[in-house]
């Protein structure tokens, strides 16, 4: 069964005679199955009839009321088996591919995209220890999350304040600030934390696992120090700041928080200590590919308003505005980009599944082409629907375009992180520019 994640091995690019050991061609037309329509009709179903009526939950006046108040519907999910269906069934969920999580994820981001993104957060969470974990310590530590009971949450403790596009800079850059020290057969972590989904948890008790990317040998080199530290709850030290107000997402909890002398066992470090970049990059590889569906869900539900709008409204004149061509072309403009991007996207999922080479690659494409298209694209159809879409109490494409201003920014910035890793590939003498077509 092929897995949706890629090791930490698997991202070094290959090349020469490597390229020729995957032997899984990727699947280029993505078509999908009866189990898989299925599975997207379920989605929607579920999405419509629980995420839709849990957008109320924006309208409370703070972020933790706000958040709050989605705990129900995302009970829902998890008692109806998403979360399962995000891990992999060698890990013991019921996720078969990341295909697979990329049909659900656009049903329930199209309704919801808050809910759905404490869903992605979790998801998020977890890669560390499904990438890099071993068999102990997933057995152990995924317990909670293969269950369809609770509200269990997971957070990727990697961005601080301050920023971490750079988190191997040589002195005298800061790096990675949050460190971790060996004391009595444990790790003792110190340090800060921000925009990690749902981190603090439902209660401000903290989130069911954190992992944690910190400083763990302050004398070697900057790349090598630093490893990902698994901390499990119950723990003490996890420190609430402030919920950020963010312009979207609103119902979606952004903590600014710190770690003070928060222990966890010495066996808790996830990979090799020392690896914890490369497992990094690794981890985020399946959310950059699933950030060009997100951004689909986002100019889906935007365009379906779109349209409704041009069938219906005559803004004073005598036929429907969808008779106009430069309304008519917009949206055809919008259309065309929404399929192109759904396509790139399943196709870096199917990537990804397969384990090809240009995985890495097609999911950096994905994340950035997805997000700044969705930026685009939203924009545009504000433009046909004219003011009244600055309206958010009556219309919704001005809270879309809010959300979507977050998809280039986040798993990683378009222009810090994700540009400068295909720059990278471009720039390596041994990248095929034909290396993501499928050659089998």
């Amino acid at each position: 069964m092929a897995k949706w994640f890629i090791s930490t091995e698997e991202l070094m690019p290959a090349s020469g005679d490597a390229k020729k050991s995957w032997g899984c061609p990727m699947p280029m037309n993505c078509s999908l199955d009866d189990r898989q329509r299925e599975l997207q009709a379920r989605a929607r179903r579920f999405a419509v009839d629980v995420l839709r009526e849990a957008r109320t939950a924006e309208n409370l006046p703070t972020p933790e009321k706000r958040f709050a108040a989605t705990k129900p519907a995302y009970e829902r999910m998890i008692a109806d088996g998403y979360l399962r269906l995000c891990i992999p069934e060698s890990a013991g969920g019921d996720g078969r591919s990341l295909v697979d999580t990329a049909l659900v994820y656009e049903e329930l981001y199209t309704e919801n995209a808050s809910v759905a993104l404490t869903l992605l957060g979790t998801m998020l969470g977890l890669q560390p220890l499904l990438v890099g974990g071993s068999a102990d310590q997933q057995k152990q530590m995924l317990a909670p999350f293969l269950e369809t009971s609770g509200a269990p949450l997971a957070g990727f403790c990697s961005s601080e304040p301050g920023g971490s596009a750079n988190p191997a800079a040589p002195p005298p850059g800061e790096g990675m600030r949050t460190r971790a020290v060996r004391r009595d057969g444990t790790w003792v972590i110190n340090g800060r934390k921000k925009w990690v989904s749902s981190a603090t948890g439902w209660n401000r008790d903290g989130a069911d696992l954190l992992c944690v990317v910190c400083r763990t040998d302050p004398d070697a080199a900057p790349d090598k120090g630093i490893s990902i530290l698994a901390v499990e709850k119950p723990y003490e030290g996890v420190v609430f700041e402030r919920a950020i107000t963010s312009p979207g997402y609103r119902a979606h909890l952004l903590p600014e928080f710190s770690f003070r002398d928060v222990t966890v066992p010495a066996e808790n470090v996830l990979g090799e200590e020392g690896g914890g970049l490369p497992l990094s990059a690794a981890s985020f590889v399946g959310a950059s590919a699933l950030v060009g569906v997100l951004g689909v869900a986002l100019m889906r539900a935007a365009f379906e308003h779109s349209l409704h709008f041009a069938r219906t409204e005559r803004r004073g004149g005598i036929v429907p505005i969808i008779e106009h061509q430069a309304v008519g072309y917009a949206l055809v403009d919008a259309k065309i980009a929404i399929e192109a991007t759904r396509s790139l996207a399943w196709r870096a999922s199917a990537a990804i599944d397969a384990r090809h080479p240009a995985a890495v690659e097609l999911a950096n494409h994905s994340k950035i082409f997805g997000s700044e298209t969705a930026v685009r694209v939203i924009t545009d159809l504000m433009r046909v629907v004219g003011i009244d879409s600055y309206d958010d109490e009556n219309d919704p494409l001005n809270g879309l375009l809010q959300d979507a201003l977050a998809l280039p920014i986040f798993a990683g910035g378009n222009m810090g992180v994700r540009r400068r890793g295909l720059h990278a590939m471009l720039a390596n003498p041994g990248y095929d520019p034909l290396a993501a077509l499928d050659r089998s």
